[in-house]
């Protein structure tokens, strides 16, 4: 028996239960009866400051669970994403004396395997710290993994664990496979996330996938000195990358500095397949001389060859302005559902497009796209298979990086370069073409196998031996509810009869239980006609639900897609 998680499975759910109950309530207004609640997107940001409270008060474990959720638009609104892309991972470092026991066990005497150590951490996170100290005349940067962390974490996953199936009632089934989903994907990444002998793996490949790049900087792993819970790099300083001022005073070439940071993560996603995760300023420094300097490689990760292809093709469809192709691209990946309104989500990828490009849009296609935008995202019948969130984020943070170096940096542009001088385009154009080939030799073939066919199914048809059967597919059970009104119908009428009959021939108190029978089934049927379930038909976004939120919608545009500076930024 594991007391310790289970007190912190009822500290946790003191903290949650709050906010489950309101969300409760907003899907049934007396929790089991009633029509759902309309929430302001005034009153969700204070939900989620609330939240965002209670995760910075349970600690590192939910810190983490707070930086993962705000990757994912699939499961939470927008108004949570924005606040929880705030969080900073920066906690007060341990005891010096807790710290010296980990080395200790890991490595023996401090004193014996480095010539100097500092006792002062230079930076402290939730899962570790980071000292400075001294190898044979080498400075080196030694990360500890926090004492005790270990058991904190296993308790905290299991509450997790525990607490899914309760989580899965205040859900609607659009959101529970994406919640299944994060809670694998975050046990799995944050232990990845304590493993430094992986992080030094990682750390190691992509540094030999840039050892050509002058305008990368990877810190060298230590290997003597590193184990599972200490990871021991070569000391690279440098200006942190936000620090705008002293950049300038450098002489640095800031849009060259953007550009070279997407280059290098346009490489680690599409060439290389693996990539460093957590772009944020803290993880990002730079040199003297302009060179690019990464930190930090605990939260990092792959991409299948699939997916790199999907992200090519995006990418593609994004430079020649092609909508149509994005949205075969997103639906490809597992991001975007088929059953999606095109011209909807056209219309948002078009808005986006040209706002990344900052191109002029008349106002009135502002004012008719934006405000569905932020008020339907969350709708957005859009998922993120584990394996796009971390380039989702790695995307979206990068690009806040780049344009506050250089507020007109063109996102889109590079990439349009990118693609273009390592051959991606010119080989898109050439697998267009051997697809057009490829199906004018299937249709060419099915030329010659069709007609004998056609024969004969026309001598069956003329022989009367010709049948068809057809399977009807009722995903939404409007067959069933049909059925359920007819014969509710049948035995109201019948009922209604047999109360007639008593009330003539029989006793009252026999009459009597025909009337509450009659009115028994005569409630159940207005129930039936009454619930908005009843008749709901794919796909449930469509432009006709954004006139009907319009209408209900209590006034209001904003057109703020976000805020700038550094507080937007996870922490490491």
């Amino acid at each position: 028996m594991n007391l310790r998680a289970y007190w912190r499975f009822l500290v946790v759910a003191r903290h949650f239960l709050p906010l489950l109950v309101a969300y409760a309530r907003d899907r049934k207004r007396f929790f089991v009866i009633g029509s759902s609640r309309r929430v302001t997107p005034e009153q969700r940001r204070k939900r989620a400051q609330q939240l965002l409270d209670s995760l910075l008060t349970l600690g590192p474990t939910f810190i983490k669970l707070g930086q993962i959720l705000s990757t994912r638009p699939d499961v939470l609104p927008p108004e949570y994403i924005e606040e929880f892309s705030k969080l900073q991972d920066r906690v007060p470092p341990a005891d010096w004396d807790e710290a010296r026991v980990v080395i200790e066990d890991e490595l023996g005497s401090v004193d014996d395997r480095f010539d100097e150590f500092q006792t002062d951490a230079i930076s402290g996170a939730s899962l570790g710290q980071v000292y400075l100290a001294e190898i044979d005349g080498e400075k080196v940067a030694v990360k500890i993994r926090r004492p005790g962390i270990e058991a904190l974490v296993e308790a905290d996953l299991r509450v997790v664990r525990w607490s899914l199936p309760l989580l899965m009632y205040f859900i609607d089934d659009s959101r529970s496979f994406s919640l299944e989903t994060l809670a694998d994907e975050f046990s799995k990444t944050i232990r990845e996330e304590m493993d430094y002998q992986r992080e030094g793996r990682m750390l190691t490949e992509i540094r030999e996938n840039f050892r050509d790049n002058d305008r990368i900087c990877i810190p060298k792993v230590k290997e003597s000195h590193s184990t599972r819970r200490v990871l021991t790099m070569e000391y690279v300083p440098g200006t942190k990358i936000n620090d705008i001022d002293s950049l300038d005073a450098g002489g640095i070439n800031r849009t060259e500095l953007a550009e070279t940071l997407q280059r290098a993560y346009l490489q680690m996603i599409i060439d290389d397949g693996v990539f460093h995760a957590d772009p944020h300023p803290g993880n990002l420094a730079v040199q003297d001389d302009g060179t690019l300097v990464f930190y930090d490689f605990g939260m990092s990760g792959r991409v299948d060859p699939f997916v790199q292809d999907k992200i090519i093709d995006f990418y593609a469809a994004v430079a020649e302005q092609d909508i149509d192709a994005i949205l075969d691209a997103l639906i490809e990946m597992g991001t975007l559902s088929p059953e999606a309104d095109r011209q909807v989500m056209g219309d948002v990828m078009e808005l986006a497009i040209a706002d990344a490009r900052g191109e002029d849009i008349e106002q009135y296609r502002v004012q008719q796209i934006i405000q569905q935008v932020e008020d339907t995202i969350y709708e957005f019948p859009l998922r993120l298979p584990a394996n796009l969130a971390l380039v989702l984020r790695v995307a979206t943070v990068v690009e806040g990086v780049c344009v506050t170096l250089d507020e007109d940096f063109d996102f889109i542009g590079v990439a349009t370069d990118y693609l273009r001088e390592e051959g991606y385009l010119a080989e898109g154009v050439r697998n267009f073409i051997e697809d057009r080939a490829t199906e004018v030799s299937d249709a060419t073939r099915s030329a010659v196998r069709i007609p004998p066919k056609l024969e004969n199914v026309l001598d069956r048809v003329e022989r009367e031996d010709f049948r068809v059967q057809a399977d009807i597919e009722d995903s939404d059970g409007l067959l069933a509810t049909m059925t359920k009104r007819l014969i509710l119908g049948m035995l109201l009428a019948s009922t209604l009869f047999s109360t007639a009959f008593l009330y003539t021939q029989a006793s009252l108190p026999a009459t009597a239980v025909g009337i509450v029978g009659t009115v028994g089934l005569s409630l159940a049927l207005w129930w039936s006609f009454r619930s908005k379930q009843a008749v709901r038909a794919k796909p449930q976004f469509t432009r006709q639900s954004m006139r009907e939120r319009d209408r209900e919608s209590p006034g209001g545009l904003n057109t703020s897609f976000g805020e700038d500076g550094d507080d937007a930024y996870s922490g490491d």
